[in-house]
């Protein structure tokens, strides 16, 4: 961003609405989502899947930011409470949260993304608001929104949307926009598999040359689902009963607005799977990470929770990522990332696992009668597995999923996408082999 465009920028940026979608009931998640919504889903051993839009808009200068859910959102709440306060001088900062709710003009459930700022679009008109940032709660990324208000004030869109450079193959599941050499969209298929179609959408050879791609190369621009919209056609956008932006508002708004696309060339991954989910935790671990929490320029937040150092008495560690509180004793670890409060005994091995730790410590609760001790136990044996906060496992227990199907649900545990999942607050007892 050129330095005479940033008090312009800012400006705008300053009378910004961030609005958040927090999600369905997330059933791809599942059994991550069984007690908690999409959002709340723990991420990188202490933070949690909804930090990374709200970190990308405190760092790029938005700070009144809704969040819009109605699926599990205790944990949620607790987080969203615990974490983002603004003290009486800062006038205007918030981040709340907007649940479902029956109202006079309304009584149902969000019945989609567009639906679910529909139903809030009163409160979000009633303060003097000129844009309206619409973002996803569960996706991971890192990107400066005064670049995609730059580019929409110098374009002059109605509504511009982030999009991203993805291949032919990765295409197919997308929503695909078309746009001409200037980033004007005209088009938008969405989830395209016919060769012909997928030929006609690629990224024009000037614009990938603009890139830095070659020009010959089979790109497409993936929709983000990221939108930023104008105070007057956000109104007028969902002035009707569509459900969606991606499949109804969008393709509709192409051929009456200006939309723009804004290209983002960065790392994005969208967590909706329990695989997508297990291998960006997993990478995190790795020497230099696509993803880092370590940039101090667009840091990420979350709730404080003043606990002590981590304790590590004798264990042999390949890349990992070990968060606040643990104590790991005599244990191996290869390729996990480890949550606040987890505790490993001796002998424990864990061979790519992402371990959430625990909400306190053994001698914060009460535990179940004939139940192990929180963590993992002695000489225990975890290998390409999730588990979840508050999970006992007890001494010589065995979790893999080798020689199991990639679809099951089992006694105290689920495997999905061939990954074992313990659940929240499961009792795994001495011995057992899963």
């Amino acid at each position: 961003m050129a330095d005479s465009d940033a008090p312009r920028t800012g400006a705008a940026l300053a009378r910004t609405l961030g609005i958040i979608m927090g999600g369905g009931a997330g059933q791809r998640l599942f059994p991550l989502t069984k007690d908690r919504s999409k959002p709340a889903v723990p991420l990188g051993g202490k933070y949690r899947l909804v930090d990374i839009p709200i970190s990308n808009c405190l760092n790029s200068g938005i700070r009144s930011i809704y969040l819009l859910t109605q699926f599990n959102t205790a944990s949620l709440h607790q987080h969203i409470n615990g974490t983002y306060k603004f003290d009486i001088f800062s006038a205007g900062s918030f981040v709340e949260i907007l649940a479902a709710q029956q109202t006079p003009t309304g009584a149902g459930w969000y019945q989609g993304t567009a639906d679910a700022v529909r139903q809030n679009l009163n409160y979000f008109l009633e303060k003097p608001w000129d844009y309206f940032l619409v973002l996803s709660g569960d996706q991971l990324y890192q990107m400066d929104f005064r670049e995609l208000m730059e580019s929409h004030l110098d374009s002059g869109a109605d509504l511009t949307i982030a999009t991203l450079p993805v291949n032919r193959q990765d295409a197919q599941g997308f929503g695909i926009m078309q746009t001409d050499e200037v980033r004007r969209i005209t088009r938008f298929d969405e989830k395209p598999t016919d060769p012909a179609v997928l030929d006609s959408l690629r990224i024009p050879a000037p614009l990938l040359t603009e890139l830095g791609l070659a020009a010959n190369s089979d790109y497409y621009q993936a929709s983000m689902g990221i939108y930023l919209f104008n105070r007057s056609v956000l109104a007028d956008c969902l002035d009707n009963q569509h459900d969606d932006f991606g499949k109804n508002i969008i393709p509709a708004a192409i051929s009456d607005w200006r939309v723009q696309a804004h290209i983002f060339q960065g790392y994005w991954e969208d967590i909706g799977t329990i695989r997508s989910f297990f291998e960006a935790n997993l990478a995190l671990s790795e020497v230099e990470p696509s993803f880092s929490f370590y940039r101090t320029d667009a840091a990420i937040y979350s709730r404080p929770r003043f606990l002590p150092a981590s304790k590590i008495n004798s264990a042999t560690v390949h890349r990992a990522v070990v968060s606040d509180g643990c104590i790991i004793t005599d244990a191996t670890l290869e390729r996990c990332v480890v949550g606040i409060r987890s505790i490993i005994e001796t002998g424990a091995v864990l061979r790519n696992v992402v371990m959430m730790g625990a909400d306190f410590y053994e001698s914060q609760t009460s535990a179940p009668p004939a139940a192990p001790p929180i963590g993992i136990g002695r000489n225990t044996r975890i290998s390409d597995a999730i588990v979840d906060k508050n999970a006992r496992i007890g001494e010589r227990v065995v979790i893999s999923p080798d020689g199991k199907p990639a679809e099951y649900d089992g006694d105290n545990y689920y495997i999905r996408d061939g990954i074992v999942i313990i659940p929240k607050n499961a009792v795994i007892p001495d011995d057992t082999s899963i």
